[in-house]
């Protein structure tokens, strides 16, 4: 039997490396939306979980992002 829901309650953990970086999260469905917005001064960290409204998330500046796959460092 085919598991038609994604999987959720993965985490990742960003550390943001400069001041203003922003986290928008983004929606599951038919339409993908903005559901939320963070903006993160640097050396703030903010724990983000992908739930069933949350399917992406969308980085801007320079942050490091720790994920159970590695790190990646994002506006080099």
């Amino acid at each position: 039997m085919e598991d038609k829901h994604p999987p959720i309650g993965e985490y990742i953990v960003i550390k943001a490396l400069e001041n203003g970086v922003t986290i928008i999260g983004l929606t599951r469905g038919k339409d993908t939306k903005f559901h939320h917005t963070e903006k993160l001064d640097k050396g703030e960290v903010m724990v983000a979980q992908f739930t069933e409204h949350t399917s992406a998330v969308k980085i801007r500046g320079k942050a490091i992002l720790y994920t159970k796959h590695g790190e990646v460092e994002t506006g080099v």
